[in-house]
């Protein structure tokens, strides 16, 4: 046995689900209200028998690993760590000798470190009582949050840490590797003195780091310190809150980025919590690529001050990359960051973050204000500042529109706007505009695609006598996996019987088979012969429609990308023959 099936044999799955979903007894099974879409009526559905899970309004199915990936925004390694932890499976012992189990062992080591520090701040947090003033009069935080985030106080000791450390059997090279001692006069000492400590986690909630605040703000000392780079933390990967935040982050469908990690727990504390911050560094691309694993819409809370610019226009280009949309929060004039604010009016936070205003326009908006576009200076300025972000915009239609934008805002044409984005040498590289049909536009037509074809082979793999409606399928009818596997199975032995050996007969996808089978039982089972015929040939109509729109939406994507005529001729024909799939 691997040690994934040791994690499975070891837990239920309704037991996990139901640590995300409120899950009710319906029969066999449990139902719950999906987590991923705003229905009012349950149909999330959790098989104990067959150990599957799946959401008939999203199309999402799997086991228990799959729901914690999907749940947890990690990979298949994360959630099988999380789990272990959560069956009591040690996955030492399932790992190979070597490198990789030694470096393993140090991470571990690291964290258990990290760990007793953070109890260790914490006790002395209790006994410090100008820190806890700070925290609860100064910055206003209740016992409660500062329990809720373990918040601690750093002694100003030489060897405060290390000396409780060194007692519980760590050595002075393990806690250099997690960052909780430096070289200090040539010898080792504590990181952190006389500061307030805040505990850094990753999205699973596993100590990595510390960002350590002064109690007193001293003329030479640094505000904050973090905890250097380590085997555990990388603050240019790091976001603060995350694990906190998720729950809300996937429930609101978006994710707010402050500056401060401080800010972000007294916006927790106000009650909005979908508030993360990227630990002390400017937001990177790795910050954007976390974040998007739990919503595509993060907005970032920028001052309008040159510093504020700067970041905007640097992140601009990165969440282009990503593929993430981008909106900046401004606060009402006089306040100078979030915490700030959330004191005064929590519910003026929340009108500043629901009027974020996408990146592009934001900056737009700043520049406008800040300078004299009636004058040939000020145009050229605007122009010169905003061309550079308009230019590294990935899609077309979106640069003509900025282009149009800054033509009418600068009293210009908008074929001299294009040309000094292209330098001012020969054609202008701005697409024209064609139909506004974006990538998104495809997902939301596979998703349907998706649960048509489940739903069509649910009824074939229980109803052998309706598979004489496969001589009218295409394998491209079915997407690539566990559902082309099985029409391509079904084609081939028309005879087979779905009953208690069908996982085993279907062994590589047996978890697709169990949600298809877990299909049919919910919605189709107890319908009369004739009723079910006509609702696997209602289906399998609707296939073929739905892949004849996912092939023409992908194929009008790529005619507005078309380098010339010739090409944009043979993708025409294209959809002249997917025309002519639906009169056959």
């Amino acid at each position: 046995m691997d040690a994934a099936q040791e994690v499975k044999s070891r837990l239920n799955i309704e037991d996990v689900v139901s640590e995300y979903v409120q899950l009710k007894r319906a029969g066999r099974n449990f139902k719950g209200i999906s987590p991923w879409t705003n229905e009012k009526t349950p149909s999330f559905i959790v098989s104990p028998e067959k150990q599957i899970w799946h959401d008939f309004s999203s199309g999402k199915g799997g086991d228990i690993f799959g729901f914690v990936m999907e749940m947890e925004g990690l990979d298949f390694k994360g959630a099988l760590e999380t789990l272990a932890r959560k069956a009591g499976v040690d996955l030492a012992q399932y790992k190979k000798t070597g490198s990789s189990s030694a470096n393993a062992n140090l991470k571990a080591r690291a964290q258990e470190a990290l760990e007793l520090s953070i109890k260790f701040y914490q006790k002395q947090l209790t006994a410090n009582r100008p820190a806890l003033e700070y925290l609860i009069k100064k910055r206003g935080f209740s016992k409660q949050t500062i329990i809720n985030w373990r918040l601690g106080y750093a002694p100003n000791t030489a060897r405060g840490l290390s000396d409780f450390l060194t007692k519980q059997g760590f050595t002075t090279d393990e806690m250099k590797r997690a960052g909780l001692i430096s070289q200090r006069q040539g010898y080792p000492a504590d990181m952190f003195r006389g500061r307030i400590m805040v505990p850094l986690t990753d999205s699973r909630g596993m100590p990595v780091g510390f960002t350590a605040r002064l109690v007193v703000d001293q003329p030479n000392a640094p505000k904050y310190i973090n905890t250097p780079q380590t085997i555990l933390y990388d603050k240019s990967r790091n976001v603060f809150g995350l694990a906190q935040a998720k729950n809300d982050i996937r429930k609101l469908g978006f994710v707010v980025a402050v500056e401060g990690n401080l800010d972000v727990i007294a916006s927790h504390q106000a009650g909005i919590a979908n508030v993360v911050a990227s630990a002390g560094t400017a937001m990177t691309e790795y910050h954007l690529r976390e974040l998007k694993r739990f919503s595509g819409d993060v907005r970032l809370s920028f001052d309008a001050d040159r510093a504020g610019i700067s970041a905007t226009e640097r992140v601009i280009p990165l969440s282009q990359k990503v593929d993430v949309s981008l909106k900046i929060i401004s606060l009402p004039a006089g306040f100078k960051d979030p915490d700030e604010l959330v004191k005064k009016d929590a519910s003026a936070w929340q009108k500043a973050i629901d009027s974020a205003v996408y990146a592009p326009d934001w900056l737009m908006e700043v520049y406008e204000k800040q300078l004299d576009l009636a004058s040939a200076a000020g145009k050229r300025s605007f122009s010169d500042l905003l061309l550079p972000i308009i230019k590294r915009l990935s899609d077309p239609l979106e640069q003509e529109h900025y282009l149009k934008k800054i033509a009418e805002l600068t009293d210009t044409s908008l074929e001299t706007v294009k040309a000094k984005l292209a330098g001012g040498a020969g054609q202008p590289q701005v697409r024209l505009k064609r139909p506004n049909l974006k990538p998104a536009e495809v997902d939301k037509l596979a998703v349907e695609h998706r649960r048509l074809q489940d739903h069509f082979l649910s009824i074939l793999l229980a109803q052998p006598k309706l598979r004489r409606l496969l001589k009218d399928c295409r394998a491209a009818y079915f997407s690539d996996g566990p559902p082309r596997i099985l029409f391509e199975f079904l084609t081939k032995n028309p005879n087979f019987k779905s009953d208690a050996k069908t996982a085993g007969a279907l062994q590589e996808i047996s978890d697709y088979v169990k949600i298809v089978i877990l299909q049919f039982e919910e919605l189709y089972s107890d319908l009369p012969a004739q009723d079910l015929a006509l609702q696997a040939q209602n289906l399998a109509r609707r296939l073929v429609d739905y892949y004849v729109k996912i092939q023409k939406t992908q194929l009008i994507l790529a005619i507005n990308q078309a380098k010339d005529e010739t090409e944009t001729q043979k993708l025409i024909k294209k959809v002249d023959k997917l025309n002519q799939l639906i009169k056959g």
